[in-house]
């Protein structure tokens, strides 16, 4: 396919092969990114591509469905059978339409919606101001205890208790700590609400039973596909199947047109691999390189929010260190090691250059990194961090995470042929 590429545009092709060699080449830890299988990679670029499949299996509005239909029943049933769900919808573009889609399935526009707030690890689809669930519905937004860094379940119960939410909105992007979905579950039966959980980020490390699932305990699950799951980049929503109606109803014709099926199929093979038997070491690995890297990065002095990690993500404070995100996290790009700037719980300085950083696991994990390469890793960051304006050192680290990457090349599969 790339040679195809390169025969018909020269110049997409050279900047695909840039971006290649730049993935291989640079120690990944933004925590939503991740690498596929050349199997999951195929199937996004294959001639599922050029069909169209608006409806659901069996009720399609085109015809030539027979293999759609068969191709979008494999994914659901892979889906309810992976996470233990008793429907799902696979259709979602990404992981915000399935949040709005659910949104709208469940409550009218404007009732009140309550989540995490975004400086707070919370996401922008949350509720956040600026994003079109702040402004759709109103909404209330808890914040993490500011003396632990954690969810703070008995406030979390209060301010739900004097708001009386339509939603209560469990699931984080930038939340380093195990969630308690029970608990959540417990407040919104408390106040009437729907419990609406999205575990976009940690869907990898439920279906690998390293994290609590929060499929038992709420009403309606969103996640994306990627991530930590390690599947092509969309959306799945997973429910109780008395809410499945109203959910396929809001995905299509509510806020899609026709599903992306070489998503979808690519879909598929992401959850057959995670069916794998060893799903489960790559995502108990991930925890562990995450913890590890935790305990080094704050034995060189770095504030960690909450102290440590119960999964795939670190925020770093940096404020102990009299610094901000933005400088710290382009040196390290120059020393190919990536990540993002992210706003800290009580951050006072503006997005665009907070006081934190947040990394993650699961691409370095896919690599075969464990918890020897971590220390390494801390040891650069550290050396980084000490060395912001002398690129003679940034640069020696930067060779020397290339020689690292140079012997962790990307695997072509993660499971046994069957």
């Amino acid at each position: 396919m790339l040679s195809a590429i390169e025969q018909m545009d020269s110049v997409v092709f050279d900047l695909i092969q840039q971006e290649q060699t730049r993935q291989a080449n640079s120690i990944r830890m933004i925590p939503s990114e991740n690498y596929v299988s050349k199997a999951v990679m195929q199937a996004t670029g294959s001639c599922l591509t050029n069909k169209y499949a608006e409806g659901y299996p069996g009720k399609r509005y085109y015809e030539g469905q027979q293999i759609t239909d068969q191709i979008e029943n494999l994914a659901r049933d892979r889906a309810k059978k992976l996470f233990s769900a008793e429907a799902a919808n696979v259709q979602p573009h990404s992981g915000s339409p399935a949040n709005l889609a659910t949104y709208l399935a469940l409550i009218e526009p404007g009732s009140t919606i309550m989540g995490l707030a975004l400086p707070h690890g919370g996401h922008l689809t949350h509720g956040w101001k600026v994003s079109y669930t702040g402004q759709f519905f109103n909404s209330v937004q808890y914040e993490l205890n500011p003396a632990t860094g954690r969810l703070d379940y008995d406030k979390i119960a209060d301010l739900a208790k004097q708001h009386k939410p339509k939603i209560l909105i469990s699931g984080s992007s930038a939340y380093p700590r195990a969630i308690d979905f029970s608990k959540f579950d417990e407040i919104a039966k408390s106040v009437g609400a729907y419990h609406v959980s999205d575990m976009a980020h940690i869907a990898g490390l439920v279906a690998g039973k390293v994290h609590m699932s929060p499929i038992p305990y709420a009403d309606v699950v969103t996640t994306t596909t990627h991530k930590t799951l390690r599947g092509p980049r969309g959306g799945m929503i997973l429910c109780k199947e008395e809410y499945i109606k109203a959910i396929n109803k809001s995905v299509f014709p509510g806020m899609q047109g026709g599903p992306h099926m070489h998503t979808i199929s690519a879909l598929a093979v992401a959850l057959g691999e995670a069916l794998s038997p060893n799903f489960a070491d790559y995502a108990a690995q991930i925890v562990a390189n995450a913890k590890r890297l935790a305990e080094k990065l704050m034995e060189y002095g770095f504030d960690l929010v909450s102290g440590g990690t119960d999964n795939h993500l670190i925020l770093m404070d940096l404020r102990n260190k009299g610094l901000t995100g933005k400088p710290l996290a382009k040196a390290l790009d120059r020393a190919h090691i990536v990540m993002n700037y992210n706003s800290v719980p009580g951050d006072t300085a503006g997005p665009f250059n907070p006081s934190g950083l947040r990394m993650g696991t699961p691409a370095i994990t896919t690599r075969g990194m464990k918890e020897e390469q971590m220390e390494l890793i801390a040891r650069w960051i550290n050396t980084v961090c000490d060395n912001l304006e002398n690129e003679d050192v940034i640069n020696k680290c930067g060779k020397e995470v290339q020689e690292l990457c140079a012997q962790f090349p990307l695997p072509d599969s993660f499971v046994q042929p069957q």
